[in-house]
């Protein structure tokens, strides 16, 4: 199972990535792994404000829907538009391709409340 060393995870099986103040926000592999073959993701607008722990949006597998729980409060400043034709790019490549949405982040001290790479193998096992 892939768990980068670089990214902030969550227990609902989130990962975030920051940059400036800006964080991108994916599923894990664990989460793509469980869900199987992705079909559809509903993405907010960009522009749309969620707080930490909302849901703002997701994502539709052949068995399955799960819904996508905000990391982090901010506001929507990109979606990943390949997604809308290859939902399966999070299937194969969950932390690259696959992202979901960049938000502009209005308190990077919720990230310290995030589980790092060695602490997510624990939460998994």
């Amino acid at each position: 199972m892939n768990i980068p060393e670089n990214l902030k995870y969550t227990e609902d099986h989130e990962w975030v990535l920051l940059k400036d103040d800006t964080v991108t926000i994916g599923i894990t592999d664990f989460a793509q792994s469980e869900l199987g073959d992705i079909i559809f993701i509903e993405f907010p607008e960009p522009g749309d404000t969620f707080e930490h722990g909302d849901s703002f949006g997701t994502v539709e597998a052949v068995k399955t829907v799960a819904d996508l729980f905000s990391p982090v409060s901010g506001e929507v400043i990109s979606i990943n538009e390949k997604l809308e034709d290859q939902p399966e790019l999070i299937n194969s490549n969950p932390y690259e391709e696959g992202w979901l949405v960049k938000m502009k982040i209005t308190d990077t001290a919720i990230l310290d409340n995030l589980m790092n790479a060695s602490s997510y193998k624990d939460h998994l096992s």
